[in-house]
C-alpha cells in the first residue's frame, strides 16, 4: 500500500522524532551495497576510470566458487561492492517491488558538474533533476544518482 498524503502525515506524527529526540543509531555506517555484475573489468572501467570511484580490492567470493567480490571506494569510508556469477544466468537487472530503485551516491558540487560531462562524453544516457541530482544507469542496468548536495541533505532539506 503506498502512502497517500494523509498517510504520510499520520506516518510522520507517530514515527518521526526531531533530531535531538531520536536514539542513536545501532548502525556505525554502510559497510557496502552489493550489486551485480555481468563483467568485472567493464564494472571496474566504468566506476573506477569514468566515475572515479578506486577499486580498493577484488577477491573470490566465498559463497561461490570462481566468483569475484569486488569494491569500489565511495567515499566517507563507503564502498560499492559488486558480486559476479559466472555460469548462473541471473537475468537482466530489474526494478522489482523489495528491489534496488537506486543508490545515490554524494559528489563536490565542482566534481558533479565535471562527471555529468563526463557522462555525456562517454555517451552515457542521463537526466539532471533539480539542478543536484543526475540519474543514470550502470553498464548493467542500476540505476545511480550523483547528488551534488551534502551528506545528509536532500535538495536543500535536512534529512539526517
Amino acid at each position: 500500500m503506498t502512502a497517500s498524503l494523509p498517510d504520510r502525515a499520520r506516518i510522520r506524527a507517530a514515527h518521526l522524532r526531531p533530531a535531538g529526540e531520536r536514539p542513536r543509531s545501532t548502525a556505525r555506517g554502510l559497510h557496502h551495497a552489493a550489486l551485480i555484475s555481468s563483467d568485472v573489468e567493464r564494472t571496474v572501467r566504468f566506476y573506477q576510470d569514468l566515475l572515479g570511484f578506486p577499486l580498493t580490492e577484488l577477491i573470490e567470493n566465498r559463497d561461490y566458487a570462481g566468483s569475484s567480490h569486488f569494491f569500489f571506494d565511495i567515499g566517507n569510508n563507503n564502498l560499492l561492492a559488486f558480486f559476479d556469477f559466472p555460469g548462473l544466468d541471473v537475468g537482466p537487472y530489474a526494478e522489482v517491488l523489495g528491489g534496488l530503485h537506486h543508490v545515490a551516491i554524494s559528489v563536490d558540487p565542482e566534481r558533479w558538474r565535471q562527471l555529468i560531462e563526463r557522462l555525456t562524453e562517454a555517451g552515457v544516457d542521463h537526466e539532471v533533476h533539480s539542478g543536484v541530482s543526475v540519474y543514470f544507469r550502470d553498464p548493467d542496468g542500476a540505476r545511480l544518482e550523483l547528488i551534488a548536495d551534502p551528506l545528509g541533505e536532500m535538495y536543500g532539506q535536512h534529512v539526517l
